[in-house]
């Protein structure tokens, strides 16, 4: 099964439905936001997906963030989270805490970390700790590269990133 990983959405309800439509269009039905959600509309536009949500450092008002999360059947957002995808154990955090991406990161338990919080994709092997790091990229804030999501299939290894040059 392959997964969708989207991060720092920061309240852009376009790009985020333009980003969740091609998604769909690849017949992705799993999702992992590696957070900076901001507000609970955008938590909405994830309705009817298995999502997975975790904490950014913009995700400010927790309450409205978790009932809207509650709201379309998923689980409220944590600070880090791990799925298990086809045998494959998943850790996912934002990224803004330090120690919490590095000890992910070190435990050796995960094969995969998803994080954003830098706005930067990254498809990283750390190899002294058999992890492998991904960051899809942003759909809002700041832009230091073109907007982007990622697809992964944890089986194969996989990575394909899908930008959007055109969205702002």
């Amino acid at each position: 099964m392959k997964i969708g990983i989207l991060s720092d959405t920061h309240n852009h309800a376009d790009n985020t439905r333009a980003a969740l439509a091609e998604l769909r269009r690849r017949e992705i039905t799993r999702l992992v936001h590696c957070g900076d959600i901001t507000t609970p509309e955008i938590v909405h536009l994830f309705a009817g997906w298995d999502v997975t949500f975790v904490w950014g450092n913009m995700d400010r008002d927790w309450a409205e963030l978790s009932d809207a999360a509650r709201r379309i059947g998923v689980s409220i957002p944590q600070m880090s989270r791990e799925i298990e995808i086809d045998g494959t154990l998943i850790g996912i955090t934002h990224g803004a805490d330090q120690k919490i991406l590095y000890n992910m990161m070190m435990s050796g338990k995960y094969v995969y970390v998803c994080h954003g919080h830098t706005h930067e994709r990254r498809d990283e092997v750390r190899s002294a700790y058999g992890v492998r790091l991904i960051n899809p990229g942003a759909l809002g804030g700041s832009r230091p590269q073109a907007r982007s999501v990622c697809i992964l299939d944890p089986a194969s290894g996989d990575l394909e990133f899908i930008e959007f040059p055109e969205m702002a």
